[in-house]
């Protein structure tokens, strides 16, 4: 499926932030999550017909409801049941709260949820609280993986790599095989949002953390893929990966096989790119994804410029746009993590912290 989609007419993943609320005060926070709800988010009406809209990209289309803490909504579930209805995977993202209980997962689950993402950023209770900002949310989190598991609901875990997380990856990935999880995604930070607080790694430490991925991903029980991390394609196919399985992983990046609806509507090529292309109210999210000058251009990759655009890998990685437009402003600049040199470029590359 996913080599044969057409990220010109529908993306692999919408998702759609239900709120900025939440308890936690996550370091990393892209949201910037506050303690109560937007008074001008998105209704219920409106978010069923946000789910209307986007089974006209196809059947089978997959939705993931985010936040801030999604569960800060009551009407989760009956989200879930209606996209469900309409043929949409639904997806779910909950924060490592109370608000996590076996009753709610259970009527998720009755709902039609397909999958569930736990974050877990650190090996131990104390690493990860700490990276979180809320003493419980290890437990919380513990807690929720082993309800899905006796739920039956596949349980995915992310996990933030950053130079305060970064040693933690090794007890991590343990705890992810032994939670029985089917997917480990592993997101590279981008400056956005409280996550401007943080130290990314720097591109040699990541270039080594993604080819140990590689090395877990030919192990693990579990699949392993990236965010805002494209360029671990690229140390695949450098370090001998079947050229086939990386090219089935191909091009996904914001705007190009992603798009994100805030909680108010605005429709962005990806949470870490707050560049607004439309909004739902306005306008359909197909409409958006398809036909604006935004998403069409991060779309072309003989768009990009610097040494993203001089790059022989630019069809299977494209760098992270978003980290692009965090740090110089612009979407189609070079990714500032990226180690690779394309033959012949002696252009300048620009360094990882947020433009002014």
């Amino acid at each position: 499926m996913f080599g044969e989609m057409d990220f010109e007419e529908r993306p692999l993943v919408l998702i759609w932030e239900l709120t900025q609320a939440c308890e936690l005060a996550c370091k990393h926070c892209r949201a910037d999550a506050q303690q109560r709800r937007h008074p001008d988010e998105l209704t219920t009406a409106e978010g069923k017909a946000l789910l209307d809209e986007a089974r006209e990209f196809g059947e089978g289309q997959l939705v993931v409801l985010s936040g801030g803490d999604p569960l800060a909504r009551d009407d989760v579930a009956e989200l879930v049941d209606y996209g469900t209805d309409r043929g949409l995977r639904m997806t779910l993202t909950p924060s490592g709260t109370h608000s996590l209980t076996r009753e709610r997962l259970a009527e998720l689950d009755e709902a039609g949820l397909r999958r569930m993402a736990l974050s877990i950023d650190g090996g131990s209770e104390a690493a990860h609280d700490r990276f979180r900002g809320e003493s419980g949310s290890f437990a919380a989190t513990m807690d929720a993986a082993e309800t899905a598991r006796e739920l039956d609901i596949p349980l995915q875990v992310n996990t933030t790599v950053c130079a305060e997380t970064v040693e933690q990856l090794p007890a991590i990935r343990e705890l992810v095989a032994d939670l029985g999880a089917v997917l480990w995604s592993v997101f590279f930070l981008v400056p956005v949002g409280r996550g401007r607080v943080l130290t990314p790694v720097d591109p040699d430490r990541a270039e080594r953390v993604m080819e140990w991925l590689h090395e877990v991903s030919d192990e693990a029980p579990f699949g392993v893929k990236t965010t805002e991390a494209p360029h671990y394609r690229r140390v695949g196919l450098q370090n001998g990966e079947d050229d086939e399985g990386v090219r089935r992983r191909t091009g996904v990046r914001a705007g190009k096989g992603f798009a994100f609806v805030s909680h108010t509507g605005e429709v962005y090529p990806s949470g870490f790119l707050p560049e607004s292309a439309g909004n739902v109210r306005e306008e359909s999210v197909v409409d958006v994804y398809r036909d604006s000058t935004l998403f069409r251009r991060l779309r072309d990759d003989d768009a990009l410029t610097g040494k993203c655009g001089a790059c022989e890998f630019r069809g299977v990685c494209g760098g992270s746009r978003s980290r692009a437009y965090a740090t110089t402003g612009d979407p189609l600049a070079a990714d500032p993590l990226c180690t690779y040199e394309p033959d012949g470029f002696e252009g300048s590359i620009p360094d990882q912290h947020p433009a002014d």
